[in-house]
């Protein structure tokens, strides 16, 4: 029974995504039949528990609040009501549409006084929307802020910020209605937590016992654990000490104010996939297009990646921009409605990207990409325009004349080579941003930390170091005070990679793990700092470090993950957040390196040799030590994660499939708790080739539902 409900919420998720996610919701996840079969398998547990007289607290405690939250979640399918106000300034509502289209008395009237939206500071990047309401409830009036993480609750309803009109004068609200079902799961929630720690620390418990069966210096580290030549240069360009110059103006680029060198290195890496082209610089790259456009589409710098689309329009890995036109016209131009209409086909991706890169180009030479000049206005609000951009009538024609026609002044400069005047001119616009960018100008802090993180490839040369020295490290196994070194390198990489996501917090302003790529470098930290915890007690730990945190280091560099520092979208501007993704990351990493002691004892179950003996029943229990905390932080995320959600969209469970995949793999897992009920898993051989199966339920957790599933949590 229980295997089948886990099989039925992976092919849901299958399900939902050829379909949607409410068809699911519907028709899968919230039928009779789905309950059915949890109310069949509790039932089945708890004949288990009165049969085998089952009666430590912890367990039954454990257990107990599953059964707490399904029946809240029960409460919540059968009595929960939920729907959508439609808010207009001025005009009191009191109903509510379901999904049903029918409409649904409020117990009060709701008025939208004015809807806001509070912007990152100097660009047009929502950091916050708010509905500032007002609740009538017979002659009783309170007026109330609505917004994301913020909700209203009141008369046994809850209000959210969904959406909002395009004229800023209307606002829409989710209901949400649950006085049964949210109460009940809280408190299955609440059992959890205490359930999962406790089992951590009862002194009769198996992770206990693990821990005594090793030195005490175990529990301590566990506990810390939870505290080639260039060709020759064709094309004209500034050299490198006039575009690095450049490169310290500022611009708004991905919704934050940052230096133009950031820009650039994303630019040339969008477009050639490389941080440098040719001998170029990624500043000299982008003023090439900005100053010498007719040239520079010459330079065959688009990455075409896909052999699809090269073989079907004829070109090479790297073509020039120049070659898309042809006598008529732009040659993808026929193509891209197709794509557009199927963009998961492997030919339409690549077009699409081809094309993105085009748009790129083109918005560039136009100047609309460049938000490089500030101006304040009589409200004191700072605001980043381009040359193009249509500027406030409040602002001064002598300013709107600049802003138009400095970078005319530049471009003819460049082409003249007259360097010593245009340093001059990208100093006095620094100036000029100084000057009128007020507090949005980013600190000299930041500045010098964004400078340093540009400067290093930091995690480039991390994973080539880590796999390099993991694979070293091998050949010294028998030599423990040559392998000692590669434990004090580890240390080394895992302080640079501390550096590194201290830039990135320091840049942005928040914690980095807001994207696939800041939660793999997280989850890589997390992976060093335990390896060099328990290499102590299992030499291996230092190799399994190296090689697993510089495959995920490596992992980051793929080309779905993004490593540019945006801000948050604003429902991820929560403390829970923050919390929910650090300690999913740490069950992560612990999950990992059961993977990995399950492959070291794979390698060598077979030897009949006394230290190899030793060494695999050493793997086991530490496995086994991994295993316990993973499984409680993993819980703790998990159910963490579920009261953000119903804070910020007003429902705890939503069956996306990263939430379902997170469970799924939860339960996976929590099988292998069981040997008293399953004493297969008391034979080591069958307890690791069980952690090689379900480490799987991570990649998919993970990596599948990213790349290939979606969902709202795709971007994590």
């Amino acid at each position: 029974m229980y295997i089948l409900i886990v099989a039925i919420m992976a092919i849901g998720t299958i399900v939902g995504k050829y379909t949607s996610l409410d068809y699911v919701s519907d028709n899968i996840f919230g039928s009779w039949w789905f309950c059915l079969l949890w109310a069949i398998g509790i039932a089945v547990g708890i004949i288990y528990f009165i049969k085998q007289k089952i009666h430590r607290p912890i367990i039954v405690l454990l257990h107990l609040s599953f059964v707490i939250i399904l029946l809240g979640a029960l409460l919540t399918h059968l009595t929960a009501h939920k729907g959508m106000i439609h808010l207009r300034q001025g005009k009191p509502v009191s109903t509510y549409i379901t999904k049903d289209d029918n409409k649904v008395q409020l117990p009060f009237s709701v008025v939208l006084n004015r809807f806001n939206i509070t912007y990152h500071t100097g660009n047009m990047a929502a950091m916050d929307y708010a509905s500032v309401i007002t609740i009538i409830e017979g002659e009783r009036k309170e007026e109330f802020q609505v917004s994301m993480n913020k909700i209203y609750s009141g008369y046994g309803t809850r209000l959210y910020q969904s959406s909002f009109d395009e004229d800023m004068k209307g606002s829409y609200l989710s209901v949400n209605s649950d006085p049964y079902g949210i109460p009940v799961t809280y408190t299955g929630y609440a059992l959890l937590f205490f359930g999962l720690i406790a089992m951590l620390i009862e002194p009769k418990g198996n992770f206990r016992r693990l821990l005594r069966s090793n030195s005490r210096k175990s529990i301590v580290s566990l506990l810390l654990l939870l505290t080639c030549t260039s060709p020759i240069i064709a094309q004209p360009s500034l050299t490198r000490e006039t575009a690095n110059e450049f490169g310290k103006i500022f611009v708004v680029y991905n919704g934050r104010i940052c230096p133009m060198q950031t820009y650039a290195i994303d630019f040339t890496k969008k477009l050639y996939g490389k941080k440098k082209y040719k001998d170029f610089t990624p500043c000299q790259v982008l003023t090439g297009f900005m100053f010498w456009g007719k040239e520079w589409m010459k330079e065959p710098i688009l990455r075409i990646k896909g052999n699809e689309l090269r073989d079907k329009l004829g070109l090479s890995e790297y073509t020039s921009p120049m070659s898309l036109f042809g006598q008529q016209g732009y040659i993808l131009g026929p193509y891209l409605q197709d794509a557009q209409n199927q963009p998961n086909d492997a030919v339409s991706k690549q077009l699409l990207d081809i094309d993105d890169k085009m748009m790129l180009l083109m918005d560039l030479m136009q100047g609309k990409t460049l938000k490089m000049f500030p101006y304040t206005s009589l409200q004191g609000t700072t605001e980043w325009f381009a040359p193009t951009d249509r500027m406030p009538k409040t602002m001064p024609k002598a300013q709107q004349q600049y802003i138009r026609t400095i970078l005319s002044l530049a471009r003819q400069l460049a082409n003249q080579g007259n360097t010593g005047m245009l340093n001059e001119l990208t100093q006095k616009l620094q100036k000029y941003q100084y000057a009128y960018g007020g507090n949005t100008i980013p600190t000299p802090t930041e500045i010098r930390a964004e400078n340093i993180y540009n400067s290093y490839s930091f995690t480039t040369f991390l994973f080539i170091g880590n796999l390099i020295l993991g694979l070293l490290s091998i050949l010294f196994l028998n030599k423990k005070r040559a392998y000692r070194i590669f434990t004090y390198l580890m240390g080394l990489s895992w302080l640079i990679l501390t550096f590194t996501l201290a830039l990135r917090w320091i840049i942005n302003g928040t914690i980095p793990i807001a994207n696939g790529y800041e939660t793999m470098l997280l989850l890589s930290w997390l992976i060093m700092i335990v390896s060099i915890l328990t290499t102590y007690k299992l030499q291996l730990m230092t190799t399994f470090g190296l090689l697993m945190s510089g495959f995920m280091l490596l992992v980051s560099h793929l080309g779905e993950m993004d490593p540019s520092i945006t801000p948050r979208m604003p429902v991820l501007n929560s403390p829970l957040l923050s919390i929910h993704v650090s300690i999913i990351m740490i069950s992560y990493a612990l999950f990992s390196l059961t993977f990995i002691c399950a492959i070291a004892y794979f390698l060598t179950y077979r030897s009949k040799k006394a230290n190899i003996i030793q060494t695999n029943k050493q793997l086991t229990t530490l496995s086994q030590i991994f295993l316990y905390p993973a499984i409680t932080t993993l819980g703790l995320g998990i159910f963490i994660g579920a009261i953000w959600a119903n804070i910020s969209w007003g429902t705890y469970w939503g069956w996306d499939p990263k939430e379902t995949w997170a469970l799924i793999t939860l339960m996976v897992y929590a099988i292998v708790l069981h040997k008293q009920s399953l004493p297969t898993f008391r034979k080591p051989l069958n307890y690791h080739l069980y952690m090689i199966i379900a480490f799987l339920s991570i990649l998919m957790t993970y990596f599948g539902v990213n790349y290939v599933l979606g969902g709202m949590h795709s971007y994590a």
